[in-house]
């Protein structure tokens, strides 16, 4: 039988689980009798922990308390609450940054030896390459993550990247991290249609608007319509292709952006793409490395797919 102070850290880990346990399966599972676990779980609560008994079966399931006990973490968790905290603090939410490092700071001091190497052999052998994204506020983000929760209609000032601000109305549905940004999937109730807002170029403004009934997500998903929007109907030129290969063998090749997948069936797939020039298209589609027929696309796409193959025939025979 485990002593008194082992047995409790044990109760208390396997009541963090967020699950319902009856007294008779912690019993079996610490080894002692229900009597002994409802003693322990008394002493659990005089020392904070917001133990409540289940209704209907003599069980008991661990509440919120008013403040944060202390959290038996399993090594794989300790390892990935470490590795988030620090990638907080190089993240792209504004004003986190000494907070996730105060907090990494405390977490980094109880780890077990073998569990502070691990992440610290991650930390050295990682480096971070390329431009973070503009910083946004973690109020703002609670903000509109609080507005999407709740159903309520949301309404900010918004900076166009062409200048000017105008004032928004919109029916929140989603917040997105989508590479290097923020952006909000919203339904736009002045222009009657879904839009993408980039969060870092928005200001919410006070009182929030009327509830409202959620809408079913644009293509599906959100993350599909934001790809859409962000990798081919914002370019000024478009095409679709229909590729030789499932959409299962090719996701690996196309990367955030770059254009939208569709399955098709086993041997064929969809690929919307946008590029600023017909080249760009060109050199975009032949980066997957698949088999393709042009589907549609602008008259100038044809053309130079033509010159690109003549490109590579005439350094064929060149050799």
């Amino acid at each position: 039988m485990l002593e008194t102070s082992a047995r409790l850290l044990r109760l208390l880990s396997l009541l963090q689980t967020h699950r319902d346990w009856s007294g008779g399966e912690l019993a079996e599972r610490l080894g002692v009798t229900s009597r002994t676990v409802r003693r322990d779980v008394e002493r659990l609560r005089e020392l904070g922990y917001p133990v409540h008994a289940t209704q209907g079966s003599a069980g008991y399931r661990l509440g919120a308390g008013a403040a944060l006990p202390p959290l038996l973490l399993d090594d794989e968790e300790a390892v990935a609450v470490a590795v988030g905290l620090r990638s907080a603090a190089g993240g792209s939410v504004a004003g986190i940054e000494e907070t996730s490092l105060r907090a990494l700071t405390k977490l980094e001091q109880v780890l077990p030896s073998r569990l502070r190497h691990r992440v610290n052999t991650l930390h050295t052998a990682t480096v971070r390459v390329g431009v973070t994204g503009p910083a946004v506020s973690p109020d703002t983000l609670m903000t509109i993550a609080d507005a999407c929760r709740r159903h309520e209609g949301l309404r900010f000032d918004y900076a166009s990247p062409r200048g000017g601000v105008t004032t928004r109305s919109v029916e929140p549905h989603s917040l997105v991290s989508f590479g290097r940004h923020w952006y909000l999937v919203a339904w736009d109730t002045d222009r009657d249609n879904w839009r993408t807002f980039r969060v870092d170029r928005l200001t919410p403004r006070t009182p929030y608007g009327p509830r409202f009934a959620p809408r079913q997500p644009p293509d599906g998903d959100v993350a599909t319509y934001l790809s859409h929007q962000l990798s081919s109907r914002t370019w000024p030129c478009q095409a679709t292709v229909t590729l030789h290969e499932s959409a299962e063998a090719v996701a690996d090749r196309i990367w955030p952006g770059m254009g939208v997948v569709e399955a098709v069936d086993e041997h064929n797939c969809l690929f919307h793409v946008g590029a600023d020039t017909p080249s760009a298209l060109v050199w975009m589609i032949t980066s997957v490395d698949a088999g393709f027929t042009l589907v549609s696309g602008p008259p100038e796409l044809a053309e130079a797919l033509r010159a690109q193959a003549a490109r590579c025939l005439r350094a064929v025979r060149a050799t």
